[in-house]
């Protein structure tokens, strides 16, 4: 065999003997970016594992492939909103009834956004998502739905004109702030006070250019804001929020303009 056919039977199992003769520790082996030497050199080699039948789906499993599954994630959210235009995400509890105040003026909210071409985005399910959505798609606007795959979700509302759902919270997480231009943040649990300290702590560490942050029902929020501003403040654990950072209101109207305020071309009345 020459030696160039040497050469090209080596290479094709990932084997180099480059200088091998000379080497300290004999042949190299490359698999990909990583170079193996003596006894890191394996038995097998990566087209022989690829094409070889497995005997389980244990490999479903293993981070590599959840990497893949990531990665699906955010080209499926960059690809679906990408071209969406102008939004505005508004957060808030899934338990709101219809019958609550809250509910009427996230719906409300919602509608206005729309009227000034102005996507709507929320986490895609029932009460304060559902009240939003509403008012967005029944004004024939965007309304869009980020849903989570959870134990108990009831799944996308039925005013979502598009909606996707997610396996994993930080990849949704992201969808949320690329993609809005605004925030509004209505009273709601565990889920809603992680997307706005989420947000809060992107805009204050600069990692996001400013933007808008709407807090709606002055009753629900105020005491949190003046916990913080309080023992969190005094026991040095945070230098005091930044007032510019958020806006606290009852006003769905003032809400809506704060939050759009920073979109340019969007005229709000």
């Amino acid at each position: 065999m020459s030696v160039i056919r040497v050469r090209r039977a080596l290479e094709s199992c990932g084997m180099s003997n480059d200088n091998d003769a000379d080497a300290p520790l004999g042949q190299t082996y490359h698999r990909g970016p990583i170079i193996m030497r003596g006894d890191m050199i394996p038995a097998d080699n990566t087209t022989a594992n690829l094409l070889r039948p497995d005997d389980g789906t244990g490999w479903l499993h293993m981070d590599p492939w959840r990497v893949l599954r990531i990665q699906s994630e955010f080209v499926d959210g960059f690809g679906a909103l990408a071209e969406l235009g102008p939004a505005v995400a508004v957060f808030g509890s899934a338990r709101t009834p219809a019958s609550d105040p809250a509910y009427e003026a996230a719906r409300h909210m919602g509608e206005r956004l729309a009227q000034a071409g102005v996507a709507v985005i929320t986490g895609g399910g029932p009460g304060i998502m559902e009240a939003a959505n509403k008012g967005a798609a029944l004004a024939g606007g965007k309304s869009v739905g980020l849903g989570i795959e959870l134990p108990h979700e009831q799944g996308i509302n039925d005013y979502v004109n598009l909606g996707m759902s997610f396996r994993y919270f930080f990849v949704r997480k992201l969808m949320f702030v690329k993609y809005s231009s605004g925030i509004i943040v209505c009273p709601g649990g565990f889920g809603t006070l992680d997307e706005m300290f989420e947000v809060l702590t992107l805009v204050q560490t600069h990692k996001v250019d400013g933007m808008p942050i709407v807090l709606v029902g002055r009753d629900y929020w105020q005491g949190l804001f003046d916990w913080l501003e309080g023992p969190v403040k005094e026991h040095g654990m945070i230098s005091g929020v930044d007032p510019r950072l958020v806006t606290i209101t009852d006003d769905p109207d003032e809400a809506v303009r704060v939050a759009a305020g920073a979109i340019p071309g969007v005229v709000i009345n």
